[in-house]
């Protein structure tokens, strides 16, 4: 299978680098794995609605454009449906199982994904109705990735 974590905004935090790195690592056991980050758009702090919508259609321009036709994409976004990791693990085994070979999630910005982008979504995913930072997000997605393929493949991993 072959996974992209595609995210808005370039990784600073040298502790998050290491998890994900991490993380990387241990899923190229079971998957090929492309960490893609696409340029967040420069914005003042205090924006009008107007002005965030423009952000984010920008930024899911620059997402979509990293897209490719065959791949399934879930889109990680707060009014997603929440999945235990046993489910997240059955949705990856699935996908397998029917010849999704490519899946890509996305990660928004800190203004969140476009209309475009969730459109072009096959599902959306939640993690919890907190917010989260977006690279944060990246090593819980990563971690729970990992996960998903030791439960499908019937390995220990801690509860």
């Amino acid at each position: 299978m072959n996974i992209s974590i595609i995210s808005v905004g370039k990784l600073k935090e040298k502790y998050l680098k290491q998890g994900i790195a991490e993380y990387t690592k241990r899923l190229s056991a079971y998957a090929k794995t492309e960490l893609i980050e696409v340029p967040d758009e420069k914005a003042p702090e205090q924006l009008s609605d107007t002005e965030m919508e423009h952000v984010k259609q920008k930024e899911g321009e620059r997402i979509l454009a990293k897209l490719h036709p065959d791949t399934y994409v879930i889109a990680l976004a707060i009014e997603g449906s929440m999945k235990s990791s046993e489910e997240l693990a059955d949705t990856m085994d699935r996908l397998a199982t029917y010849g999704k070979s490519k899946v890509a999630f996305v990660i928004g910005g800190s203004l969140g994904l476009s209309d475009a982008v969730l459109k072009r979504a096959d599902e959306k995913l939640s993690f919890s109705k907190m917010t989260f930072p977006h690279q944060l997000m990246r090593l819980i997605l990563l971690e729970q990735v990992y996960r998903a393929f030791r439960i499908n493949r019937g390995e220990p991993y801690h509860k």
